[in-house]
């Protein structure tokens, strides 16, 4: 068989296929004998004794005609049945098993302007925004969610593979949504809520091993002085979850080293003891080069993506052969209509 048939077939399918089966059928059905009438004493005369001639022959031509339509009418009708289907050439995307909720601290202390972008003087949301979104852009084949807290935490962006639209959710971030306190423990555990449902039966025994393909990625810029839960409990349960937990300590100055007693400090030493209970790692961030450094960095920790098998991609097929048959029933009503 030369190989532009073998091509062209492979290009093609069906949904249905054995709906094919149906083609033979009027055959089938012209093989099966009439039913005899009962006797009458009528004469049948042949048409060429009661028409003219080219009166006969018309009659006839358009007689073949209507069975061309009807034979034309009913293959389309079966292969329009059938679902032919075009198959496209599709490339690998990237996968993995992997799962990753941002937690982003969107307190009022977020709007101070102490980062910059583009040689400008902008606000740590800002320049989380602009890293964020393209870390989260880079991550093709993860599952991404976002949650944002405050005084409460609430679901921006459940985890899914559409990670543009989770980075375009980030880049919308607003404060004062859900309050301008800090939450850090709510945070944590909404995101460990949503982001391995599963995990939580599998911590009570009703279901199979925690994954360790599941991170969370928490970054704040002060000390947890809202919500219900306390930091650190929150990131026992996600060691217990095997969900590790990568902690950015956002701000210049540390609580710990604070003599000024400056507003809006960042609590290091919290952060750095949830990620360390996870076994995650913890990361300090003071100016917008650094969390550029941090971002890649996480990037590298959680590679291991490789190439999915393509899946296929098809495009129907079957409007053509169904306007086709539209066609011959609209040719056959027209060969009624003259008869």
């Amino acid at each position: 068989m030369p190989a532009w048939i073998t091509a062209l077939a492979s290009a093609f399918d069906f949904a249905t296929p054995l709906a094919l089966l149906l083609l033979p059928l009027p055959l089938v059905a012209r093989l099966i004998p009439p039913e005899r009438e009962g006797g009458s004493g009528a004469l049948r005369v042949p048409p060429s004794l009661v028409l003219g001639a080219e009166r006969t022959e018309s009659i006839a031509a358009r007689g073949r005609r209507r069975l061309w339509l009807i034979g034309t009418l009913w293959v389309a009708l079966v292969v329009a049945l059938a679902g032919p289907r075009l198959v496209l050439p599709a490339t690998a995307l990237p996968a993995s098993a992997r799962e990753i909720v941002l937690a982003l601290d969107l307190s009022g202390s977020m709007e101070r302007k102490d980062f910059s972008l583009d040689g400008e003087t902008v606000s740590r949301l800002a320049a989380v925004k602009r890293v964020g979104a393209e870390f989260i852009r880079r991550r093709a084949g993860d599952r991404i969610g976002l949650v944002e807290f405050a005084d409460q935490a609430y679901v921006a962006a459940a985890p899914t593979f559409d990670t543009a639209a989770v980075a375009r959710t980030l880049e919308e971030a607003t404060i004062g949504l859900v309050g301008r306190s800090t939450g850090i423990g709510d945070g944590l555990g909404l995101a460990l809520k949503r982001l391995a449902p599963a995990q939580v039966a599998a911590a009570d025994g009703g279901g199979p091993p925690p994954s360790r393909d599941k991170v969370v990625v928490l970054l704040s810029d002060g000390a947890n002085n809202a919500g219900q839960t306390a930091p650190k409990d929150v990131a026992a349960l996600a060691k217990e979850l095997g969900v590790r937990v990568y902690t950015i300590a956002l701000g210049p100055i540390d609580m710990a080293d604070n003599p000024n007693n400056e507003q809006d400090v960042v609590d290091v030493e919290t952060l750095r003891a949830m990620a360390e209970t996870s076994d995650g790692r913890a990361f300090r961030v003071k100016t917008t080069d650094d969390l550029e450094s941090v971002a890649n960095a996480i990037d590298e920790l959680e590679g291991g993506r490789a190439k999915a098998p393509p899946l296929p991609l098809r495009r129907d097929l079957w409007p053509w052969p169904a306007a086709l048959a539209f066609l011959c029933a609209c040719g056959l009503l027209a060969t009624r209509r003259r008869t």
